[in-house]
């Protein structure tokens, strides 16, 4: 069998607050890499502190990719993540460096690396329409609709998931075709690397649960809701009929802030329903994850060694040795 030629990548994978953000520059400093976030929230701008996007230094430290490339008052689709990643991709190889696309957000991992079926574009007076009919019926009675005219995609979609909803049925008024049809078309082409796959994540779902509600008392501490509060008081944000509708607000924390902020729930409330939020966000990530059967499964707390000789027999054939450290 002849040898695999194509450049390589590194995807780094897993649950919200097990780890990936760090390792992923500790690599790419060590690889003269570059990172290519993968994280649907991320690609927000002003969602910082409650988003865990890197600092200010860390991104002068390692050039970062798919970072604050839209308003909070804008959509952002997997198809245009693809188109976007790939654009980066192209530009860190081209400059000799090694791509580290980290995050959690599925859809964006399988649209990157496995390529989408060709869709419809967007219409812009049909979305209108349809968000004009939800703020009088609402998405629930809007999900009622969608599943009269495509079940298939109604049983994917949440009746709570207003952008997913809206897709589906500016597709279907387009086209006279169910999304779902579209959808079962073959995919683009895959993403043309030689990908290393590794999900980081704890052996015990307790140690998960506990970073994450660490990271959320560090996430109060920094200010969090002072940043919702400036996101909540921005002209375009004000302008929105439903802002809670917005992808950008319905990140997880972001939303339970917002409510907390309208009157809604106390501050014990508030935080308990954000960390639920984050927990079971973790959980629907898990399972996506345990369906990705070429990636590698590592515990970042007792893994860090296997993690080694995983990247060390990656990058073997290259006649280099990669430094050995500790995750």
């Amino acid at each position: 069998m002849p040898a695999d030629r194509r450049p390589r990548a590194i995807a780094l994978m897993g649950p919200t607050a097990s780890g990936k953000t760090a390792l992923a520059i500790e690599w790419a400093q060590r690889l003269s890499g570059e990172i290519v976030s993968v994280d649907s929230a991320l690609v927000y701008r002003g969602l910082d502190i409650g988003a865990a996007k890197p600092d200010a230094a860390l991104q002068a430290a390692v050039p970062h990719h798919l970072l604050d490339v839209r308003d909070p008052w804008q959509t952002y689709s997997a198809a245009e993540f693809a188109a976007d990643a790939r654009t980066a991709i192209d530009g860190i190889l081209a400059r000799g460096r090694v791509p580290i696309l980290a995050g959690g957000t599925g859809l964006y991992f399988s649209a990157l690396l496995d390529g989408l079926a060709e869709m419809p574009p967007a219409d812009p007076a049909i979305r209108a329409d349809i968000a004009a009919q939800a703020e009088t019926v609402g998405w629930p009675a809007l999900h009622r609709q969608l599943a009269g005219i495509d079940p298939l995609a109604a049983a994917r979609i949440h009746a709570t998931d207003p952008q997913r909803i809206q897709r589906a049925l500016e597709v279907h008024r387009l086209t006279g075709k169910p999304i779902s049809h579209w959808q079962a078309q073959p995919a683009g082409p895959r993403l043309p690397l030689r990908v290393l796959k590794l999900v980081l994540a704890p052996a015990a779902r307790a140690v998960l649960h506990e970073r994450i509600a660490r990271r959320f008392d560090a996430m109060l501490a920094e200010g969090f809701l002072d940043e919702v509060r400036h996101l909540r008081a921005l002209p375009q944000m004000q302008a929105v009929a439903a802002p809670l509708d917005l992808p950008a607000v319905r990140a997880v924390g972001y939303r339970q802030a917002w409510e907390h902020l309208e009157g809604l729930t106390d501050a014990a409330s508030f935080r308990e329903k954000a960390i639920q939020a984050t927990r079971q966000l973790a959980k629907r990530q898990l399972t996506w994850l345990r369906g990705e059967l070429d990636a590698r499964w590592f515990d970042p707390e007792r893994d860090g060694g296997q993690l080694e000789q995983a990247l060390a027999a990656f990058f073997a054939t290259k006649g280099a040795g990669v430094p050995a450290t500790g995750v």
